[in-house]
């Protein structure tokens, strides 16, 4: 059986996942609610399967793919997610993901996610197939986030997520100034002139959803008070 590690920012949700991939004959090497914490466990840790969650509070899984790809780790991830958006499911297999599975689907469904990872092969249930092919009924002119490298789609969603350049390049190994040269080009592509106009593009294109927005104007009040 399979070596795993579980994102997931609900604790319920992991202890549920952990019971049910353990009585499956599987591994849980180890979980996480954090992108970086979950990086460092990856790299540490060597799980031939992540099992991610695309909405991680106020961070993004695709996050956590993107450095996936650039560090070029073996790991094979499967999304388990709540998101049903079309761009979503298209956007996690272009970077890299072995299956899209939405909660709520039959454990077996997870289970054939999970193998067919493992093998090197890619999977995708019947409802998630439809919404992927929904992606090619969209105008590109539709999708601005298009114009963007992985790179850039990583910082938009942490810049977005109210994180200042000096934060970001920390975490991602880079000077605050590469990091605001990358922020300046990619709200050059994506034609906004700061960063209120940028986070209502990643509101319309479900980037990010108006509810992590509030609960992140919640948290920096309080951090005000």
């Amino acid at each position: 059986m399979s070596r795993l590690y579980l994102v997931d920012d609900h604790e319920l949700m992991r202890e549920g996942l952990r019971a049910l991939l353990e009585a499956k004959g599987h591994t849980v090497l180890g979980e996480s609610a954090d992108p970086t914490t979950a990086l460092a466990d990856l790299l540490r840790l060597r799980p031939e399967v992540l099992l991610l969650d695309l909405n991680l509070g106020g961070r993004s899984g695709f996050e956590l793919l993107a450095e996936l790809q650039r560090r070029h780790l073996p790991t094979r991830c499967v999304v388990l997610t709540m998101s049903a958006q079309p761009r979503h499911v298209a956007e996690a297999l272009r970077m890299g993901a072995s299956a899209y599975v939405l909660k709520g689907s039959p454990a077996s469904d997870l289970m054939s996610a999970i193998a067919a990872a493992v093998n090197g092969k890619k999977h995708l249930g019947a409802e998630v197939a439809d919404l992927a092919l929904q992606v090619f009924t969209l105008k590109e002119e539709d999708d601005p986030l298009s114009l963007l490298s992985p790179r850039e789609r990583q910082i938009i969603t942490m810049v977005v997520n109210g994180q200042s350049s000096a934060e970001i390049g920390l975490e991602l190994h880079l000077s605050p100034k590469t990091v605001a040269t990358y922020r300046s080009r990619l709200m050059a592509k994506l034609g906004v002139s700061d960063v209120p106009s940028l986070v209502r593009l990643a509101v319309r294109q479900k980037l990010i959803d108006v509810e992590d927005l509030s609960v992140r104007g919640r948290r920096s009040t309080d951090k005000l008070n």
